[in-house]
């Protein structure tokens, strides 16, 4: 396993990927074709993992009713398995330019990875859980109750930021800025002076009325979902909430914005695709509904440069959908639910999930059938 390089974008799963052919395609088409499945999807049984080979037991063999394969589909391939945390992965990030892999989890560790050989370098008892974890430049930012630890790889620098009230579950950079949101509803802004390694408090952003899950930026704006089933768009200059969208009816649980249309996630096991019209006026596009709640939105695109929009579910899969179309064009299985998946460079992409377990994944070129 290498997860050494350079091209890096934002880390978060909530950053911007390239969807340039997405523009207007669901204004036109507001009903894209129902769920299909790719021709590598097999019968039912065949689409569900066997848990006697999960378990490492199964005598079956190929003549297993059961899926004996961490994933389904073309185009990806799983490197490694990395373990070592003992309960659920919170964040994973690769610094730009650095060739260790860091992740912060639940168990209240962070650990580093060697980018060569998949070991664990070093583990550091945090001292309580992690809520996220996520890079940006040099500094790698854990979120945790009632503090964020900001942490420079070049330097070793460590900075204790005070401000949020509660766990930290989402966390998201914005230019020189650094936003937090938190336990109680509020989110911490805090402006960067790269000069002095050092980070002022800048506003407290209200108006939730439950935990921030998650973060997303865009347009110069910041979007914030929330246990309050509400989603809140922030003018990023002002710090001001310019918009309030209430159409999930349950949990926000993921954000990405994407030129100009914004993708969220719920547990009422909805997907919904927005876009703001004059005014701030924000429409509901398309609405795909599936049978499970929906853990945490990804996009990134695949070795051919085309969208893909990674969504997981709380059936202890991921589903990879082509975008703008939204068939289904393979899976990703996990022991527990998938709580965490990160782009990184050179076609590799990361998922974190509710065991501990950390899967290094990677995009092939020339995926079978391809043209």
């Amino acid at each position: 396993m290498n997860v050494h390089g350079r091209e890096r974008k934002r880390a978060g799963n909530n950053g911007v990927f390239s969807y340039s052919k997405a523009n207007d395609i669901f204004r036109r088409n507001p009903n894209p074709p129902p769920n299909s499945s790719p021709s590598t999807l097999k019968s039912p049984d065949q689409n569900k993992l066997c848990k006697y080979w999960m378990a490492g037991h199964c005598h079956r063999g190929d003549k297993c009713w059961y899926l004996h394969s961490w994933s389904l589909g073309d185009g990806f391939t799983m490197l490694a398995k990395l373990e070592g945390h003992k309960k659920t992965i919170r964040g994973i990030a690769l610094p730009s330019g650095h060739d260790k892999l860091y992740s912060g989890s639940s168990d209240g560790t962070a650990r580093i990875w060697d980018g060569h050989t998949g070991k664990c370098l070093h583990f550091t008892n945090l001292g309580d859980e992690a809520g996220s974890l996520i890079t940006e430049g040099a500094w790698v930012f854990i979120g945790m109750k009632n503090v964020v630890k900001a942490l420079n790889i070049h330097s070793d620098l460590e900075l204790n930021l005070k401000g949020p009230v509660g766990q930290v579950y989402a966390m998201i950079v914005a230019g020189d800025m650094l936003f937090a949101g938190a336990q109680n509803g509020g989110i911490i802004a805090w402006r960067a002076s790269f000069e002095t390694d050092s980070f002022q408090l800048a506003a407290s952003l209200e108006g939730h009325n439950g935990a921030v899950s998650c973060l997303a930026v865009g347009d110069k704006m910041l979007f914030s979902g929330s246990l309050d089933k509400t989603i809140r768009v922030w003018d990023i200059d002002t710090f001001q909430c310019i918009k309030t969208f209430s159409g999930h009816a349950d949990v926000v649980t993921s954000l990405v914005h994407c030129n100009g249309y914004l993708f969220s996630s719920s547990l009422d096991c909805t997907i919904k695709v927005l876009f703001a019209t004059e005014g701030q006026n924000w429409v509901v596009l398309y609405t795909h509904k599936e049978e499970n709640g929906v853990l945490t939105l990804c996009g990134m695109n695949d070795a051919e440069t085309k969208p893909v929009l990674f969504c997981s579910y709380n059936d202890d899969t991921i589903r990879l959908y082509d975008l703008p179309s939204f068939c289904e064009r393979g899976r990703i299985f996990s022991k527990r639910e998938v709580r965490v998946i990160e782009r990184g460079p050179k076609n590799l992409f990361f998922t974190g999930d509710a065991s501990g377990s950390l899967t290094v994944w990677k995009w092939r070129q020339n995926p079978q059938g391809s043209s």
